[in-house]
């Protein structure tokens, strides 16, 4: 089944060019629609591919932290759970027959750094960071501890159907931080 999804990559930093952004985002766009059972379904996302100085702007103004980061969402809708541990209702459609999921943002600099601080290939990373983002659009979040634990682990699935490695393990221990 293929999505008929929306997906609009606006590219403002040229460096995603040659990362295949569009390609990357592509993929994991038809994987994380295809486990939540919506892959026939009318999506919309759109994806900026920027720079640090851009989405630190963007930090700044939704988040309040004037610092880059990996990636932030936008989910088009409030779809987090009241109970630590539970799983946000998969999106339906609305009057339009549309399901609008909601925007990334995702800074190259920090992108491409933290690839090579973990040794880890600048693709396989981009990988990970666009399904992190498209599960926030998803109503699923790192705040709390048994939410974190769920989200992981459904990164760790999603990512291994792309030939991904557990991007929470480094040298068989699992690794302290987490993607925010």
């Amino acid at each position: 089944m293929v999505a008929k999804v929306t997906l609009e990559v606006t590219i403002e930093d040229p460096r995603w060019q040659a990362a295949k952004l569009e390609d990357l985002t592509d993929e994991a766009v038809q994987i994380v629609l295809e486990h939540f059972c919506i892959a026939d379904a009318d999506c919309e996302i759109s994806v900026l591919g920027c720079d640090d100085l851009r989405i630190a702007e963007l930090n700044r103004e939704f988040r309040g932290k004037p610092v880059p980061t990996n990636v932030l969402s936008w989910p088009a809708q409030e779809r987090g759970v009241d109970v630590a541990g539970d799983r946000p209702a998969v999106p339906e459609p609305d009057f339009t027959g549309e399901i609008p999921l909601g925007d990334i943002a995702i800074a190259f600099e920090t992108c491409e750094r933290e690839a090579n601080e973990a040794q880890k290939p600048l693709a396989d990373h981009l990988r990970h960071l666009i399904v992190h983002g498209l599960l926030h659009l998803f109503g699923y979040d790192h705040i709390r501890d048994q939410d974190a634990t769920l989200m992981e682990s459904l990164e760790i699935e999603l990512l291994g159907k792309m030939g991904v490695d557990n991007p929470y393990m480094v040298e068989d221990s699992p690794v302290a931080g987490r993607i925010g």
